[in-house]
């Protein structure tokens, strides 16, 4: 017969949790750092419902131009919006920048203001280079679906503010009627 010695068991403690300090003043840190949690839930929710509105902006200009993809209406609305963002300027810019949902704004803000005021022909022109494909008359089509939703977005204060600053023509763009001459 063979008998077997037993050897011992070697048992390792599970790790001990810190014991929770009593003081109140980790509790106040703990607490500020439930806020801060609490805040980066709410900046999350704000990117949601950023994103939505440049969901919501694209679905509009889709409709508006009939486009028959997202993704058709996504890459106008992004030219048309990089291509205003360079004839906005001062207190309008910032308005309409903060007006845009996110994306929509950052694409308006990356660019830097030009040098001199195009005309809406020049800016449709503009546009027309911009994407691949098009024509004068498919650009015109494309900066109308995409400038035409803007006033229902931005309102219509901004939206005279902004026309104020942009030469003749532009209200059509828009989807305005220009009844009377401005003075530029």
């Amino acid at each position: 017969m063979t008998t077997t010695a037993q050897t011992p068991r070697t048992v390792i403690p599970a790790p001990q949790r810190p014991v929770r300090p009593t003081t109140g003043e980790d509790d106040g840190d703990r607490r500020h750092a439930d806020r801060g949690r609490d805040l980066n839930h709410l900046d999350l929710d704000l990117e949601r419902d950023r994103d939505q509105g440049w969901d919501e902006l694209i679905a509009a200009v889709r409709e508006s131009g009939q486009y028959p993809t997202l993704a058709d209406a996504e890459r106008v609305t992004r030219v048309v919006l990089s291509a205003l963002g360079g004839h906005v300027t001062g207190d309008e810019r910032v308005a309409l920048a903060r007006a845009l949902p996110r994306e929509a704004a950052s694409v308006f803000a990356s660019q830097i203001p030009a040098t001199r005021p195009q005309s809406a022909k020049e800016f449709v022109d503009t546009v027309a280079t911009r994407t691949e494909g098009a024509t004068p008359a498919t650009a015109r089509w494309d900066v109308s679906s995409v400038l035409g939703i803007l006033p229902n977005l931005i309102g219509d204060d901004l939206t005279d503010r902004v026309l104020d600053q942009l030469p003749t023509g532009y209200a059509l763009l828009f989807g305005r009627a220009e009844l009377v001459s401005r003075t530029a």
